[in-house]
Parts: C-alpha cells; sequence; structure tokens
C-alpha cells in the first residue's frame, strides 16, 4: 500500500507541531511538510521519506520524554501506512479539524434510527395482532429471539432488494457453540464457526450422521491451521510484505501464538492514541499485545557486533521502546479500561515480532536466536521474536495435534 499524503495528515503534523517543546521534534515535522509540499502539480507527497521524517520526529519526543507527543506521531504514521482508515481518523481525532462533525454521517446514524424504531413499532403491532394476549414480557422475548437469529441474515437470489432472517437458526448456533465450546473438541471461535456451521445444510446432514461430529470438527480445524500456517510463510519469506500484509495473515490465528492465549480482542484501540497491532487474551484474563514488524522485508539489521559478542540492534531496541509506550499506556488508563471493556491490564506484556535470521547470511541462526534470547532474560514485559521462531513453534504445535494420542 502506498503512503498516504492528504489534508488530514498535514493537520495533524501541524497540530503536533505545536504541541511539542522540543527543538529535534520540530525540525523533523519541518522536513516533513516540506517534503509532502514538495509534489509536482501541487499534489502532496509521500513515500518512505515521509516516514522516515516521522519516525524521526517520534523518536526525538520520545528522548525528550514527550510521550504524548510520541502517540500522536505514531498515529499519524498508522494513518500514514494505512492502519486507520480515513473515516476513522477524522471522526476520532477531532483535535485537528475546525468547525462541526461530518453532518453526512450524523445523518446517516440518525436515519438508521428511525428506519429501526419504525420496523420494531410495525413488528410489535403484527405481533400483538397474532398474540392478542401477550404480555410485554412476551414482545421482549419475542425480539430477543429475532435478534439471535439476526446473524443469520441472507439476501437470497432469486428476490433481489430483499432481506430474510430463518428463524430457528440462532437456537442450532447455540447447541452448536456449546458443543464447540467442550472439552472435546479443540476449535478456535466456536461462536464464529457454529454460525458458519448452521447455515450450511450440508454441513449439518454430516454432522448429524456423525456421533458429535468430533473428528469432522477436528480435521476442519486442522486443515484450517495448516492453510493459514502456510499462507503466513509465504507472507513472512515475501520481501515487498508490509506489517499490514503480515497482520492481515495472522488475523483469526492467535493459536500459532501458542496455548497461553485463549483468544483475540476485537477492540484494538484501547488507549486514546495507541492502536495494538494484535490484542491477545491470556488464560488468566490479562492483556498481551503483538507487536508486527517487517520479516524478510526488513531492510536493517536484527544483531550487530560490540566488543566481540553480538547485540540486538537499533530495529530491535526501537521496536522494544514502542510496545513499552503502549503499556505505559496501558498502565495509565487501566481502570477506565477495564470498566469500559472489562479487560484486564495490570499484568499486560508484549510480544514483538521482527525480522528473520536469513536476513543475516553471514551469522549462524543459532547466533541470532541465542542473542535475542539472552536479551529477552533481561528485559521484564517484552519479548522479541523472529518470524522463523514463531513459525518453528506453530509448525510443532501442528506435529503435536496429528501425532500418535
Amino acid at each position: 500500500m502506498a503512503t498516504r499524503s492528504d489534508m488530514a495528515l498535514e493537520m495533524q503534523l501541524g497540530a503536533v507541531e505545536e504541541e511539542t517543546s522540543e527543538e529535534a521534534v520540530r525540525s523533523a515535522l519541518t522536513a516533513a511538510l516540506t517534503h509532502m509540499h514538495s509534489g509536482s502539480n501541487g499534489r502532496r507527497r509521500g513515500g518512505k521519506a515521509l516516514v522516515e521524517h516521522v519516525e524521526a520526529a517520534r523518536g526525538a519526543a520520545a528522548g525528550a520524554g514527550e510521550w504524548h507527543v510520541v502517540r500522536l506521531l505514531q498515529d499519524s504514521l498508522d494513518y500514514a501506512e494505512g492502519r486507520i482508515n480515513q473515516l476513522d481518523f477524522k471522526e476520532r481525532y477531532r483535535i485537528f479539524q475546525d468547525g462541526a462533525r461530518k453532518e453526512l454521517h450524523r445523518d446517516f446514524v440518525a436515519s438508521s434510527l428511525r428506519a429501526m424504531h419504525e420496523w420494531l413499532i410495525a413488528a410489535s403491532e403484527a405481533y400483538l395482532r397474532d398474540h392478542p394476549g401477550a404480555s410485554a414480557q412476551d414482545v421482549l422475548t419475542h425480539f430477543k429471539t429475532q435478534g439471535a437469529d439476526t446473524s443469520f441474515l441472507q439476501a437470497p437470489d432469486d428476490r433481489p432488494g430483499r432481506y430474510v432472517i430463518p428463524r430457528g437458526r440462532a437456537e442450532i448456533s447455540l447447541w452448536l457453540e456449546r458443543l464447540l465450546r467442550s472439552d472435546r473438541i479443540d476449535i478456535e471461535n466456536p461462536a464464529t464457526e457454529a454460525r458458519r456451521i448452521a447455515t450450511s445444510p450440508e454441513t449439518l446432514a454430516l454432522l448429524a450422521a456423525d456421533h458429535d461430529g468430533r473428528l469432522l470438527l477436528q480435521a476442519a480445524e486442522l486443515q484450517r491451521r495448516t492453510a493459514g500456517l502456510q499462507a503466513l510463510r509465504a507472507v513472512v519469506d515475501d520481501t515487498d510484505a508490509t506489517e499490514a500484509d503480515l497482520q492481515r495473515a495472522l488475523r483469526g490465528n492467535h493459536w500459532i501464538f501458542g496455548g497461553r492465549y485463549v483468544g483475540e480482542t476485537a477492540r484494538r484501540r484501547l488507549v486514546p492514541g495507541d492502536e495494538v497491532d494484535i490484542p491477545l487474551i491470556r488464560a488468566d484474563g490479562a492483556l498481551h499485545i503483538v507487536e508486527l514488524k517487517r520479516a524478510m522485508g526488513l531492510r536493517r539489521p536484527l544483531i550487530r557486533r560490540h566488543r566481540n559478542a553480538w547485540v540486538p540492534a537499533d530495529a530491535v531496541h526501537e521496536a522494544v521502546g514502542q510496545a513499552v509506550n503502549y503499556l505505559v499506556g496501558l498502565d495509565e488508563n487501566r481502570a477506565r479500561i477495564r470498566e469500559e471493556f472489562g479487560i484486564e491490564t495490570r499484568r499486560a506484556g508484549a510480544l514483538v515480532l521482527v525480522g528473520h535470521p536469513a536476513l543475516h547470511s553471514d551469522v549462524p541462526e543459532e547466533e541470532v536466536g541465542e542473542t535475542l534470547r539472552t536479551f529477552n532474560a533481561h528485559v521484564t514485559r517484552v519479548e522479541v521474536l523472529t518470524y522463523k521462531e514463531l513459525l518453528d513453534n506453530a509448525e510443532r504445535s501442528l506435529a503435536g495435534d496429528v501425532g500418535p494420542a
């Protein structure tokens, strides 16, 4: 994806320039804005140079301890590199906009709410006509059932412009979800898998013919994991793959990170200005964030020689510093996050995925791994892994799943 360079980004960088008191940050931001204005025919210029200028400003802000500026600049990078979409950016970061919020968005929400209420009134009247003695609780129960079935909304090909909510699918899905959550079957996302099966008559028939579908479901899950691992390996080996490509390949595959994690949270932005790449939930209920950097596409070394020993290079230290910034933000907002989202961040940790031993063709792979393991032993709350080590661990996990009982 090309680097985004537009008016919204320019306005944000200009506002950040007013927030900082550090001359080095201002200088880097001036360079970034100058670069943006150097495009031909009045167009704003993006590219790698723009990202490097903003990264330099972020590094200077971190060095000066201006953590609020670091977070604003991280938002700038996330937006420029496509990790925050434009509508979300413009709506959430009103500090960088003059005037009222978008009327078009407001009117869309208003019209949707109006249509929903009109439907509720009409549906209530129809239900009461068919059930004249129904109580208020009966009406509420009726709508709760319909609400559960809306997850299975269908658009029949032979009825253009019409949508159908199939009744009864929610009950089947609930039964399947309970089965999938049992300790007899290992399924990564029981709710999603249950909905998929409930909407497939063919799959339901197969499950009905089997004792409880265990073999079928286990085989399907193993196949899904194998395919996901192969897809991730292809992205890791691609020298042009971006962090966004790696994030897409890892999404929905939290099993790859090991058995300590029970799932991913749907919300990636828990702290204003910080959006983590992959938020995992550990078995003890605590948050664990994953920070993604490039794999074979990393343009800088992972380790370097220092006094006859290998030590982590700047790429590792910068990634760890970014992860630490996220953890600081989680610590500072712990009470609000727990109250609003029900997520515990007190014991939050971070995993940094960066690079690949093959980037150092002149260094034995064991040296790269040992250097990072030594580094991890002296850092609290943050662990650094190469993508190869992650893939190797996942491969061993799959081998154990298909091994002898």
